[in-house]
């Protein structure tokens, strides 16, 4: 009887092992349909240099609430890629050219009494290219966005920390496996404006903010550094030029970083291209309101 039932669990055993397999190779024969190797790894750098010219209208009233429109024009003056690859480098020059515009609506908050807090919220229309107003679906973006800022206002200095919600919605097709149609960013901005007593109408101020992506997909993750997609930090110096208007004069350096995926499924392979980014742009902005 002993051995009549070891002969029975072993045979079990040999089932169980035989469907065990089976859910493996059903599981992965997607990844071998598709061609899943890792052959090729990309490296690309871009250093580019960009002019920005922007405008503001905004309203306050005494109740705390305010409101305002926002125009941002992005010129690319100089544009240099270089890509690593097994076969070698390539480089590329580019600029002149439109980047892209920002178009924002928003409103603001903070309590008459009580101007350690302020909130904001708003809608942004971002317009890539010249082609936008074309080709709708592959060139315009739509941003929604909420945010807090707490400040502190010293003798010659205030200090604020502002953390900002964004929602970018995209129409076009997207590659799932690099980011999402509906993408979550947490924008978190320190900075501090600085006041000259000799000069009350000139304000210098800098900050720094770090751009963090909330729903990043899974294959993304693979890179430790990819939570944080953008680093960026300004200078700049605001001069109020009458009781309703002022100009504003910075510079601004930006860190990227990007995973590119392609999958090619004749080579049998997927294409992974690392992308890391740096911006200098000088730019200007007109601010009226009152």
């Amino acid at each position: 009887m002993r051995r009549i039932k070891s002969i029975v669990e072993s045979r079990k055993s040999k089932v169980e092992s035989r469907r065990s397999k089976a859910l493996l190779f059903l599981f992965f024969l997607p990844l071998y349909a598709y061609g899943w190797n890792y052959t090729e790894t990309r490296n690309s750098t871009s250093h580019s240099a960009q002019l920005r010219v922007g405008a503001d209208v905004h309203w306050r009233w005494d109740n705390g609430l305010g409101l305002s429109l926002d125009e941002d024009l992005r010129f690319d003056m100089v544009n240099s890629t270089a890509l690593q690859t097994t076969s070698g480098t390539t480089t590329a020059l580019l600029g002149p050219d439109f980047n892209k515009s920002y178009t924002t609506l928003a409103l603001r908050y903070m309590h008459p009494d009580f101007e350690y807090i302020k909130a904001d919220a708003g809608y942004t229309l971002r317009l890539l290219g010249d082609k936008g107003w074309s080709d709708p679906n592959e060139f315009l973006r739509h941003r929604i966005f909420f945010g807090a800022t707490a400040q502190y206002k010293m003798r010659y200095a205030k200090i604020y920390l502002r953390e900002r919600a964004v929602c970018d919605i995209r129409t076009d097709s997207v590659n799932v496996l690099e980011k999402n149609k509906v993408n979550w960013l947490l924008r978190s901005r320190i900075g501090a404006d600085f006041y000259i007593q000799q000069k009350p109408n000139v304000k210098p101020y800098v900050w720094c903010e770090l751009e963090n992506t909330l729903n990043v997909p899974t294959y993304q993750q693979r890179n430790g550094n990819q939570y944080i997609s953008h680093v960026r930090t300004q200078a700049g110096v605001n001069w109020r030029v009458s009781k309703c208007s002022s100009l504003d004069f910075y510079y601004r350096f930006q860190y990227g970083y990007n995973r590119d995926i392609n999958i090619t499924k004749q080579k049998g392979y997927v294409q992974l291209t690392e992308e890391t980014t740096y911006l200098h742009a000088i730019g200007i902005a007109y601010h009226f309101g009152w």
